[in-house]
């Protein structure tokens, strides 16, 4: 009994170290939104600087998995658990980075002409709304939500794709846009590669839930 109990803080503690570390991602989506729509250099400069703080969790989140799986064989359920952990993590420092690179685009704008972010805004909202979701799933064991995640992806597609043509626009109008509208194109799909991430998170939200894989069902 002693043993259980021991086993069951050790998945407690792992599963506060995700949520923690999901915490510092979301402020990371925010802080590059606001990076980039206020054009504020010192916040997109903190974002870069915070994401080693992100990676260092990855590592700690990773080590204490491996240990628990060392001391002892968890039952089937637990085992899901420790799975899903193992591939949400990774996800959820490659988002971190995402939010990085939106803020090196910003400070690299920071030296263009100033042009229109079009479809930007909602793309970016609507990006960290799914990794918030995503979050949320995992935190309620909600399959459901993350199943609603899942299909929220295919308008962050096109959000992604109609800001490529409208910035594309831009290109042809005038030469003095290109390099602007190509950093943005570049921006546009960082969020749509978040969204990404919270659908791959979801994926394992729903098989922790109900213990079936459908990476490629949907």
């Amino acid at each position: 009994m002693t043993l259980i109990r021991h086993f069951d803080k050790d998945i407690e503690e792992i599963k506060d170290m995700l949520l923690r570390m999901g915490a510092m991602v979301e402020d990371a989506i925010q802080q590059s939104i606001r990076a980039l729509l206020e054009g504020d250099l010192v916040i997109a400069e903190q974002v870069i600087a915070n994401d080693d703080r992100i990676d260092q969790m990855e590592i700690q989140i990773d080590q204490h998995v491996i240990e628990l799986i060392a001391k002892m064989q968890p039952a089937a359920g637990d085992l899901r658990f420790v799975a899903t952990v193992m591939k949400i993590t990774p996800e959820l420092e490659r988002i971190a980075d995402l939010a990085q690179d939106v803020c090196e685009r910003v400070m690299e704008l920071s030296r263009e002409p100033t042009i229109s972010l079009v479809y930007l805004p909602r793309l970016a909202e609507d990006a960290q709304t799914m990794v918030r979701q995503a979050l949320d799933a995992f935190v309620r064991g909600d399959s459901k939500l993350a199943l609603e995640v899942i299909r929220d992806d295919d308008v962050v597609d096109q959000l992604t794709e109609d800001s490529f043509r409208a910035l594309l626009t831009y290109m042809m109008e005038n030469p003095r846009n290109i390099a602007a509208a190509i950093r943005l194109t570049f921006i546009g799909k960082y969020f749509e590669r978040m969204a990404d991430g919270a659908t791959n998170i979801c994926e394992m939200v729903v098989y922790l839930v109900e213990g079936r894989m459908i990476k490629h069902e949907h």
